[in-house]
C-alpha cells in the first residue's frame, strides 16, 4: 500500500476566508447519492455564522496541506456562537466545529489530524469543550468519537456530540 504524504498543519486565518467558505459548503454533508448542496446555502444566516468575517479573537481553526498540492485541501474549525444559535449549541462559552476535506482527500486519514490539531489548539486556547452536528449516516462519526467525541442528544435529525478538552 502506497503511503500518503505527510500533512503540514497550519493555523486557519483570515486570508483563508475564501477557501473557509468552500470547504463549508463541503461539510454541509448528506447522505449519498445527495450531491452537494446548491451553493447559495452559504447565504443562510444559520449556515454564514460558522464562517463569515473568520479571524475574530475566539476563532480557532487548521488548514491541512500537501506538497505538490495548491492550496489547502482541508480544514478544521470553531467558534463560539452565542444566544442559542447554531445546530451543536450548547451554551455560549462552547465552540462548535467544522470540518471537512476536498473530495479527492476524504478517506485517508487528514481528517483525523486536522481534527486533533484543532482539539489541541482549542485545548491551548482554554476552551472546555467542543459541539460538533452529524448526520447519523456519515461515516465520519467513527473518527469523531476516536478523537474523543461522545453522542449528547440527537436534535432533529442530527446527532449533538460533545469532546470534553
Amino acid at each position: 500500500m502506497m503511503r500518503e504524504p505527510d500533512l503540514h498543519i497550519r493555523p486557519l486565518v483570515r486570508a483563508d476566508q475564501s477557501f473557509l467558505w468552500d470547504i463549508l459548503h463541503v461539510a454541509l454533508w448528506d447522505p449519498p447519492p445527495a450531491p452537494l448542496r446548491p451553493r447559495e446555502v452559504l447565504d443562510s444566516p444559520g449556515v454564514r455564522i460558522y464562517a463569515e468575517n473568520w479571524g475574530r479573537v475566539d476563532d480557532i481553526g487548521v488548514v491541512g496541506e500537501l506538497p505538490n498540492v495548491a492550496g489547502p485541501i482541508g480544514a478544521c474549525w470553531m467558534r463560539v456562537v452565542p444566544d442559542k444559535q447554531g445546530l451543536a449549541h450548547i451554551d455560549d462559552a462552547t465552540p462548535q466545529l467544522g470540518i471537512a476535506l476536498l473530495p479527492a482527500f476524504q478517506g485517508k486519514g487528514y481528517g483525523h489530524q486536522l481534527m486533533l490539531a484543532a482539539l489541541d489548539a482549542a485545548r491551548k486556547a482554554g476552551m472546555r469543550q467542543v459541539s460538533l452536528t452529524v448526520h447519523p449516516d456519515n461515516p465520519a462519526i467513527a473518527m469523531y468519537q476516536r478523537c474523543g467525541f461522545r453522542r449528547w442528544e440527537r436534535p432533529m435529525l442530527y446527532h449533538l456530540m460533545v469532546a470534553t478538552l
